[in-house]
Order: structure tokens, then sequence, then C-alpha cells
């Protein structure tokens, strides 16, 4: 792995460390002063651009008139940044929505306190797999599920249909769709101006990691293998892993079947290509629909079951939490905060408040997406979740993890003229146990 890469990987473990360090002082450690309430509103901030703020202030305003709890929300883009800024002062918001991804980290760091599942009124209307998603190492609830989506397969039906082709059913399906669409002309301009899939291969927040771990798990493979007791090993060089590698290693190999710069593109960068007609194909969220809906017209892309590898269809799962923080000393209106965001009105607030849903697959069992949106395509994604999905560990520190698997699999797929595919996910392989060690994670 690049020395540099290395260094910035140690620097960032560094500050985790030490901002732990510093909220030692916000009541995590058992000599802290315990947190008291400062008399002013519940502040909560989630991760929300424009959008999704305006939706989460509709649902508070709905949640103050229900309740008479006043509540101080911030949407944050840069949510973890401001979180370690807001931990030199060792006072954090009193909650926080975001990633339940982010658990690990956020452990790690000394942000949360734990919660009691049993304090959550309908508890019971969660799943228990997403309750286990919300535990730490220790075993302890550090976070109650508010929002959940999966990875979806969205295809240009125009383009397809144009071209006489079938619905993708398998991985070879995809990849001569996206072939297809690269030299077939699907939009009929005449000219060599249309890609098969939009990818985003940049290492820049992990992402080719995150967008190749469905592949991968569709043929077998995975990053690493939770080993139980909060013990994780590193499993990518599996034989399994190499297959997913080497599917997803032909689609950067074949001349046109991703966009032109896949290799540096973030999703900033990469989505554009399909929605400006460019791509044919793209794994993404839901929470895409609206501006696809808006830019191509929701009649010209179709939502598909994602096609199957040599194993299944997995795909990955991903959702938002909401984190009590180890500054809060607010217990009876976060309580109330709780109740609300899981209850039957506060998921439907968050699917219809405002232009962009902050849930989108609902966590209570009580709510049905595709019926609350009156949208088909929320049942693809809802089945998705319920039948074929899977979620990176939340657990552990996930971030540096992804972020090697993304460095590492840039490097194979960059090289189309070697066989590097066995040989990089052995150095992955080592470079993940290395960041499991370092948590203390390694069986």
């Amino acid at each position: 792995m690049d020395s540099k890469k290395i260094t910035r990987s140690r620097a960032a473990v560094a500050l985790s460390i030490a901002t732990a360090a510093v909220l030692t002082g916000c009541g995590v450690g058992s000599s802290a002063p315990a947190a008291t309430d400062d008399g002013q509103p519940i502040e909560v901030w989630a991760r929300a651009g424009t959008d999704a703020a305006t939706t989460y202030a509709a649902l508070f305003k709905d949640f103050t008139a229900k309740t008479g709890v006043q509540v101080n929300f911030q949407g944050v883009p840069d949510l973890d940044q401001q979180l370690q800024t807001r931990a030199a002062s060792k006072k954090l918001p009193d909650i926080v929505i975001n990633d339940s991804a982010a658990l690990g980290n956020y452990t790690a760091q000394g942000y949360l306190k734990t919660l009691d599942k049993s304090s959550v009124e309908g508890n019971d209307k969660i799943a228990d797999s997403l309750w286990d998603e919300a535990k730490g190492l220790d075993g302890a609830t550090y976070g109650v599920p508010f929002s959940r989506q999966t990875m979806i397969t969205m295809i240009r039906k125009d383009w397809r249909e144009k071209l006489g082709l079938p619905v993708p059913k398998t991985q070879e399906d995809l990849a001569a769709l996206a072939e297809a669409f690269a030299t077939q002309d699907p939009d009929g301009n005449g000219q060599a101006d249309t890609y098969g899939m939009t990818v985003p291969g940049s290492t820049e927040r992990g992402y080719l990691g995150w967008w190749a771990s469905s592949y991968i798990w569709q043929d077998g493979g995975s990053y690493l293998k939770d080993e139980g007791d909060g013990k994780y090993s590193a499993t990518a060089s599996s034989a399994e892993a190499q297959k997913g590698v080497t599917w997803v290693k032909q689609q950067f190999c074949t001349a046109g079947n991703v966009q032109p710069g896949a290799l540096t593109a973030a999703t900033s960068v990469a989505s554009p290509f399909f929605q400006t007609g460019k791509t044919g194909i793209i794994l993404t969220g839901p929470y895409n629909f609206s501006s696809f809906d808006t830019a191509l017209g929701k009649d010209t892309y179709e939502v598909i079951e994602a096609p199957k590898g040599s194993v299944d269809n997995t795909v990955l799962a991903e959702g938002e939490n909401i984190y009590v923080t180890a500054s809060n000393g607010k217990p009876e209106q976060t309580k109330q905060v709780i109740n609300y965001l899981v209850s039957t009105d506060g998921q439907k607030a968050g699917m219809t408040a405002g232009k962009q849903p902050i849930v989108r697959v609902p966590v209570n069992a009580d709510v049905d997406a595709a019926a609350v949106y009156n949208d088909p395509r929320w049942g693809v994604v809802q089945d998705a979740l319920k039948n074929s999905s899977k979620a990176f560990p939340s657990a552990i520190n996930f971030v540096p993890v992804k972020q090697a698997v993304a460095e590492s699999l840039n490097k194979i797929v960059s090289d189309c003229g070697s066989d590097n595919i066995a040989s990089g996910l052995k150095d992955l392989d080592t470079a993940i146990n290395d960041e499991l060690t370092k948590q203390n994670a390694k069986s």
C-alpha cells in the first residue's frame, strides 16, 4: 500500500484516539461528571443537505405541536467534522441522526451513551436484525434504527427496448447490456457518446469498495467475516471474492462498459452521467428517484431486482440510526423524540413532510413504503431489504476498512494488462487484518 495513504490512515486513527480522550469528560468514563440539562431546547443534528433539512424541520414542527417539546434542529452536511469540533468543547448535540455504519466510529471516539431497547415505545415493531446492527463490540445497544434502504439497479428502459434486449437476470446479462449501450447507439443520435454503467470508482470516502460490495457478495465473497464475540477476520482473498472482483475488473477493462473517468469519480461526479443520458445502468440508492424522475422522466427508466451472481443477488443495505450522545442531559425530551421518530406518525412524516424523504424504507413494521409513496418501485426496495440485503459491519469502525478496500480495488482494476487480482486481494487481507488489530477486533 502507498506510504502516504498509510500515513493518512494512521493520522486518522490518532485523531480518533485523541477525540475519545477528550470526550471522557462528557460522561463516558466512570469518573466523568453526569451530564445535566442546560435548560435549552433539545439539540438534534443530522447529516442533511437543504432538501433533507427542510423535511426534518417539518417533521420536528409536527413533533413539537404534538408534544410541546422544543427542538433545535441543524442539518449538517459535514457532520463528522463538526462533531469533532464540538467534542473538543465537551458539548456534543444531544441527539445525532446519521448512518448506521457510523456506530463503530462513534463508540470508538466515546461519543455515545448506551440505550435500553425496552425503553423505546414500539421497539417490537423494529426487526431484531436492525437492533442487532445497533450494537457495539461490547454487545450493548448504542443506536435506535430510524430508516433503511438498499442499493437498487436502475436501467434506461427506453434504451433497452430500442435495442430489443431483455431485462438482465444475471451479472453476465448486465455486462452484456452495458456493452450494448456503449456500442449500439441506444439514444439514436448517430454518435458514439453513450456508455454502459455509472460507476463511482474513486478511492475518495471508499466509494469503489462501497459500489463493488454488492457484486462481490453476489458471488459469495466478502471483505471480512464476523467470527463472533466482537472479533473479525479478513476474507478478501477468498476464491469467491476473487470471482466477484474478476467481474468488476472486466467492466473497467471492457471499453465503454463504465463511464469515462470512472476511476477518479465520486458519486457527485458519476451520477450525472446517468441523469443526463450518457450511461444506461446505475447501482444506487432510492434517494435518487426524485432527481432522476425530474431529469429523465419516470417512465424512461426502470427499477429492477438485482441481477444474480453465481450465488445470489445480495445488495448493500444502509440506513440511519438515532444516537444519544455522551453529553446529553435531557432524558425525558430524548425519550419523546425517539418514540416519535420511530412511531407510525414520525416515520410517515419522515417520508412525506418535505421534498426529500429522510425515511426511505421505514423501520416500523406497521408502515409500508410502497403504499405511503404510492409507488411500486419502493416495493422493489422493500423486498430487496427484506430478502436479499446485507449491511457493512457497524460495531467496528468500518471507515478505514472501506478505504483500504477502495484503494486496493482501484489499483487492481486500473491495470487491465496485469493478472493482479489474487496478489492484490492478498495484500488487502493484510491491510484489513492490520486495521482490525488496531481496533482490537481481530480474531
